[in-house]
């Protein structure tokens, strides 16, 4: 991978969306782009900072950034697609933003542990990998979770990303939200 910078981070990430956005999401019935895009529909329709959108936008950039590949309904290990996401956008974006992406397999964890009717609504793909990822947090982990900085925002996150799996909903592509993702690029790096 060519080292990226200030100025090509949103046009890499803009082609990852094209080339590879078409990809199957984990057995769900959207593709890999209109699943993270979704869940930046609703964030920016919930009128969340931008931070937030850019954050549902790119949550699961990791699938496609991972030198161990996309989880499959096969895998017997997990894939690690949230570290692999945080590690390429860290340098990148502020810590909300990389806290998002690298702990939204936590909140799901979480939200597990803390809500009885939360496992009810998610996929079977969820569930599958759910077990991959070490199942319901146990209260340590739960004690943990919550000390995070960011555990409202990543869990806000993490509901945007259940969300995003309605088959045929029309949102905007990622030429939608480029400026905003350069502008918290921009941002980040000008402090």
């Amino acid at each position: 991978m060519t080292e990226l910078t200030q100025d090509t981070i949103v046009p890499f990430l803009a082609d990852i969306f094209a080339r590879r956005g078409h990809e199957e999401y984990l057995g769900e019935e959207v593709t890999m782009s209109a699943h993270m895009l979704q869940a930046a529909h609703f964030a920016e329709a919930e009128g969340q900072r931008v931070e937030i959108i850019v954050a549902a936008l790119l949550h699961d950039i990791g699938h496609f950034t991972s030198e161990f590949g996309s989880f499959t309904m096969n895998d017997t290990v997990d894939r690690l697609h949230e570290e692999a996401g945080a590690t390429v956008l860290a340098e990148f974006f502020p810590s909300v933003v990389t806290d998002c992406v690298r702990d939204h397999v936590a909140a799901k964890r979480y939200l597990c542990a803390v809500d009885p009717t939360y496992f009810d609504d998610l996929s079977d793909a969820s569930v599958q990998s759910l077990s991959l990822q070490g199942g319901p947090m146990n209260e340590a982990e739960v004690a943990e979770f919550e000390k995070l900085e960011n555990t409202r925002d990543i869990v806000q996150v993490r509901l945007y990303d259940d969300r995003g799996k309605v088959h045929g909903m029309e949102v905007p592509g990622f030429d939608h939200y480029r400026s905003m993702v350069q502008g918290v690029v921009d941002s980040h790096l000008s402090t």
